[in-house]
């Protein structure tokens, strides 16, 4: 008798990185959760459909207070992906999954944008002082080859994806590797996400996420309508706007924890 085995089909797994926007509740949270339905109101379904991550760090409510938190939001319509800034004993198997890392903005409207190109600080090593004795003498040094001066890295430059036509109502574009250029408009309920810069050369009637791998990102409009800005994880809602540049070619950018926006 002859068997035959069967090829055991194999369980295929994939890794895959994805934008949520992310909540960070403050006490007293009577008073946070009424800021929250006071935003809502004014931005009703913003958070439909949207993947959110909850950061408790500041919060610390404890496992009962948690499970309160997940309920208020549930009677929101915000579904929480994924839990930061928590104890492991305060999750159990029914809640969201503890996730390891992710920042608001405050709005200062600037006259005169900083220089584009401005030089950055050298950074700082971590690395301990080289033991003395491992220094060559000076009789040891003049013995020793000129070194050679060490070449300068090549200049990277990041992708660029180039938009020829307008992004529409409902559309979602996501380039997390360099900036995104939109020749044309962004429409309401369109969002634009970018590792780096956004330039739009048109209307942004929507939403403008830059900056997800660079804080120097900027974004860059024709007209400004926006629903909401965001670079680095900091983000300023259409209310928060100053009026005098609605309407207006304006760029935005970051200094320290505060987001700029200038007339461009």
């Amino acid at each position: 008798m002859t068997t035959v085995a069967t090829p055991r089909q194999s369980i295929r797994f994939h890794g895959r990185s994805y934008h949520a926007m992310v909540l960070s509740p403050e006490p007293p949270l009577a008073d946070w959760l009424a800021g929250l339905d006071a935003w809502l109101a004014r931005s009703p379904g913003f958070f439909f459909g949207r993947p959110v991550v909850l950061d408790l760090a500041v919060l610390q409510p404890g496992k009962q207070g948690v499970a309160e938190l997940l309920q208020n939001l549930a009677e929101r319509n915000i579904k929480v992906m994924g839990i930061e800034g928590a104890e492991p004993s305060w999750l159990d198997f029914a809640m969201p999954p503890l996730l390891l890392s992710g920042r608001q903005a405050n709005s200062i409207p600037g006259d005169h944008p900083p220089a584009a190109a401005e030089a950055s600080a050298p950074a700082l090593s971590s690395d301990p002082a080289p033991d003395a004795a491992a220094a060559p003498t000076s009789a040891e040094a003049a013995s020793l080859p000129a070194a050679a001066a060490p070449e300068a890295p090549p200049a990277q430059h990041p992708n660029s994806l180039l938009l020829d036509s307008p992004v529409r109502s409902g559309q979602c574009i996501v380039h997390p590797e360099g900036d995104v250029i939109v020749i044309g408009s962004v429409a309401s309920g369109a969002e634009v996400i970018a590792g780096g810069s956004i330039h739009i050369y048109g209307t942004l009637r929507g939403r403008a996420v830059a900056g997800s791998r660079d804080s120097r990102a900027r974004i860059f409009c024709r007209k400004l309508e926006a629903e909401l800005l965001s670079i680095d994880g900091l983000y300023m809602v259409a209310e928060d706007m100053p009026a005098h540049l609605r309407g207006q070619p304006i760029q935005v950018w970051l200094e320290g924890d505060s987001m700029v926006m200038a007339q461009d």
